[in-house]
């Protein structure tokens, strides 16, 4: 089974049904992926539609051209104007016009792509090199991170980005196995140092490798980004949707959306975010920490009003 076979978007029905696609309209999926939601919303634009991609990870572009490719195929003269973009999304405020969009999804967090290859060191599921760049040609690895930073500022990273409470417990095991190359060993390292409790859901090293990886992709600071251009983006009438997997990104998700409807500019749709049912949850268990949530941008805000940057 290839990479596209294999992939399964989350919350596919939920994100079409509320990005509310309509014929001939102008979409970006700002985390293009395996193309997953993107064939999706490019199934219904028509051939007078548009469908902009984002996404930094030169393989998952690789694979998310050739899925498209394949769906060209299939809708022939039915599909839309493609554009793909393979920077950060948070670049999407330069590339794109001002309210320009009728709908913006992001997915955010890591692909199944990335998860699953052992290589791009995002896992410790299987043993790999502790890379985790999701652009691996710009940037700091994690095993430079691991193995350069002071203990005081991997233990303050780990705290902050993995919400881990033994977090000066854990850097100072790492600093003291030095050096480290493998997702394995530092696995071994952190679960030793942190075992897990009863009450634990996950694996004791999951909150360090979630930290590295958010450390080392700046992801943060990109949602913000995004978040913060989205109401300039999109027209009036236009939706935004976004897809968080854990409580950091949710956070910034649900301020924004709360912060746009004091200001007027958003419709909040979700007054809860919206999850995966049983059955999604049961064919891909990914699904089970996914929550979205969707605003309407309301009109008679100008991008300049909404605080477009341009």
């Amino acid at each position: 089974m290839t990479e596209r076979e294999r992939h399964v978007p989350v919350l596919l029905k939920e994100a079409i049904r509320y990005l509310n696609v309509r014929p001939g309209g102008t979409y970006c999926d700002a985390t293009l992926g395996l193309a997953g939601h993107s064939s999706a919303i490019a199934r219904q634009l028509g051939p007078q539609g548009k469908l902009i991609g984002f996404d930094r990870d030169p393989e998952a572009m690789v694979l998310a051209q050739e899925r498209l490719d394949d769906f060209r195929e299939t809708l022939g003269p039915a599909m839309p104007e493609v554009v793909l973009h393979d920077v950060e999304f948070s670049q999407a405020e330069k590339l794109l016009e001002p309210e320009s969009l009728d709908g913006l999804l992001a997915d955010f967090g890591v692909s199944s792509l990335q998860f699953d290859e052992a290589h791009r060191g995002f896992s410790f599921q299987a043993d790999g090199p502790l890379e985790m760049r999701m652009n691996p040609r710009q940037g700091v690895t994690a095993e430079q991170v691991v193995n350069q930073a002071g203990e005081k500022e991997l233990a303050d990273l780990i705290y902050e980005f993995g919400e881990e409470r033994r977090s000066r417990r854990i850097a100072r095991a790492i600093v003291r196995a030095r050096p480290i190359t493998t997702t394995a060993q530092l696995a071994r390292i952190v679960t030793a140092a942190a075992p897990a409790m009863k009450s634990d859901r996950i694996h004791p090293a999951t909150r360090t490798f979630q930290a590295l990886r958010i450390y080392v992709n700046a992801e943060l600071d990109e949602i913000d980004a995004l978040l913060s251009a989205a109401p300039g983006l999109l027209k009036p009438g236009g939706r935004l949707v976004v897809i968080s997997f854990h409580s950091l990104e949710d956070r910034r998700a649900k301020d924004a959306l709360r912060e746009g409807a004091r200001q007027g500019l958003y419709e909040v749709l979700t007054r809860k975010p919206v999850t995966a049912e049983a059955e999604e949850t049961d064919r891909n268990p990914r699904a089970r920490s996914a929550k979205l949530r969707a605003a309407e941008k309301k009109a008679g805000h100008s991008a300049q009003g909404a605080g477009h940057r341009r």
